[in-house]
């Protein structure tokens, strides 16, 4: 281990232990609140103590900065304080604020290589006491992702993955298997209308491509509020205008 490596694991420890109060372990789902998609999840929503995979349709930077913003809105209806480990600390505050997440709530974690962001994500989960674990990566090797998953289940922390691609050819690793429970793909679709001019809601285009014990699916949801929260939308080629459901936090 690195001299680098041995002083991020040792920091993120002490500042985790400041936080932890009471660890018991989650158990159960957190659910969406949207019926369509928490009928298609185990349990009703996703499972504490489990990992979830996230990345953007494409390879371009817009759809990334969704799957982030999707993965932040989820860590936002948590309780408790969130981890956050990255390479390039290029999040933009007020974009995850308006997805929910406060950034006073998120301990950021930057490390220099994937390696020592896998390690700190591992770290972190084993402590529990937290709302959510989150890690931005290029690759996630099955045997990584398996220490994470176990990790999860010990103290029922849920891990969030957001995959990062800095090129387009590193797109490909996201169809290598996975032990996550979930794996979703987050597109930028056509903003919602409004009824007068102006820019409306952002919405985006939901691919549930794996989870464990359910079927694929996917849904055409207006982007995370203020709470985290989203809801079911419909657009051009999205099927005809129908009510929108609200999104409730669990």
């Amino acid at each position: 281990m690195t001299a680098v490596r041995e002083h991020v694991i040792s920091d993120l420890r002490e500042r985790i232990a400041s936080l932890q109060g009471s660890s018991a372990r989650k158990v159960g789902c957190l659910p969406f609140g949207v019926p369509e998609i928490d009928a298609v999840l185990p349990g009703g929503g996703l499972a504490h103590g489990a990992l979830h995979e996230f990345a953007g349709g494409g390879g371009g930077t817009v759809d990334g900065a969704a799957a982030a913003l999707f993965a932040a809105g989820v860590a936002a209806r948590t309780k408790g304080k969130i981890v956050w480990c990255l390479t390039r600390p290029d999040l933009f505050f007020p974009a995850i604020a308006q997805a929910g997440l406060d950034p006073n709530r998120v301990i950021f974690v930057e490390s220099d290589r994937e390696e020592d962001v896998l390690a700190s994500m591992e770290e972190a989960l084993s402590y529990g006491g937290l709302g959510a674990v989150v890690a931005e990566l290029v690759r996630l090797p099955m045997k990584a992702s398996r220490r994470l998953q176990l990790a999860a289940e010990k103290k029922g922390t849920m891990g969030l993955v957001v995959r990062r691609w800095r090129r387009q050819t590193e797109a490909n690793d996201f169809g290598q298997p996975t032990a996550s429970t979930t794996r979703w793909r987050v597109s930028v679709a056509v903003s919602e209308d409004l009824p007068v001019p102006g820019v409306g809601r952002p919405r985006w285009l939901l691919e549930l491509m794996r989870v464990k014990a359910g079927e694929c699916a996917e849904f055409c949801v207006g982007a995370c509020d203020d709470k985290g929260r989203i809801h079911l939308s419909t657009g051009p080629g999205y099927g005809s205008n129908s009510t929108r459901r609200s999104l409730n936090s669990g």
